[in-house]
């Protein structure tokens, strides 16, 4: 299977270019983060993707259901991004029929390293960089863990939230902000105040980056957001957002 993925960037259109040429605009996708909150970790992220200075989807799905137990937020060239998704859906699938078990978070964490290394030739020539985002945690009553990447495939594990995308800045400086100094920090917020939370990063990260967007709660347009508690993931609908929205609203 990684020999698939191989082949697949070793076809890229674009293998002849030479580092540092000049490449043609590319999709790109941002803005995805993560942070933990009481029930476990929230991951979310915007719907917009852009080639150059162009939007060219505000419906792009960014984060992704691995298993039962972990998540993987995208950020960077889609095509190479999803095929990573796929490879690894497969991987801890095969795992699990193949060894009647539940492959261990710690060998997740590595399997998208892995791959992310193998991603190197395209990430070298500026034309495949992923730079995701990773949230999982052991079956039972494991603690869920976030992880993020620089696109060599180097893994952090984060305290208390990871940001990547064009947009992570800003939403990083509010994680931090708030992590110190709000009240409640967002470890300590339920549910509603953390779905509300998401949606405001993201409206604070567009205000400063134009490639993130695709949220606009004032037409009802609102984050992909997903959670991974003990009880496993949930996706958060529309309509449970609009609430958390307007009870937010009306708290301020």
């Amino acid at each position: 299977m990684n020999g698939d993925f191989l082949s697949l960037i070793s076809s890229n259109p674009f293998s002849g270019l030479t580092v540092g040429e000049k490449c043609p605009e590319l999709l790109e996708a941002t803005t995805v983060f993560a942070f933990h909150f009481s029930e476990g970790v929230v991951m979310a992220g915007d719907h917009r993707a852009t080639a150059g200075n162009v939007v060219f989807s505000d419906r792009t799905e960014k984060i992704i259901e691995l298993d039962n137990h972990s998540l993987i937020a995208i950020a960077g060239s889609p095509a190479v991004a999803f095929e990573m998704a796929r490879t690894l859906q497969t991987t801890f699938e095969f795992y699990r029929r193949s060894q009647l078990q539940v492959l261990s978070l710690a060998a997740k964490v590595r399997a998208l390293s892995r791959l992310l290394r193998e991603n190197l030739p395209a990430t070298l020539q500026g034309v495949g960089a992923v730079a995701p985002l990773f949230a999982g945690r052991e079956p039972g009553d494991g603690h869920p863990g976030i992880y993020y990447y620089d696109p060599l495939g180097a893994q952090f594990e984060a305290a208390g939230y990871a940001a990547s995308g064009s947009g992570s800045g800003s939403i990083r400086s509010v994680l931090h902000y708030l992590t110190k100094w709000g009240n409640p920090r967002p470890q300590q917020m339920d549910r509603g105040d953390a779905i509300n939370l998401s949606n405001r990063l993201l409206l604070t990260a567009a205000e400063f980056d134009t490639a993130t967007g695709g949220v606009d709660p004032s037409r009802g347009v609102f984050a992909t957001i997903r959670l991974l508690t003990r009880d496993g993931i949930q996706t958060v609908s529309e309509k449970e957002q609009i609430g958390a929205w307007r009870k937010g609203d009306g708290n301020d």
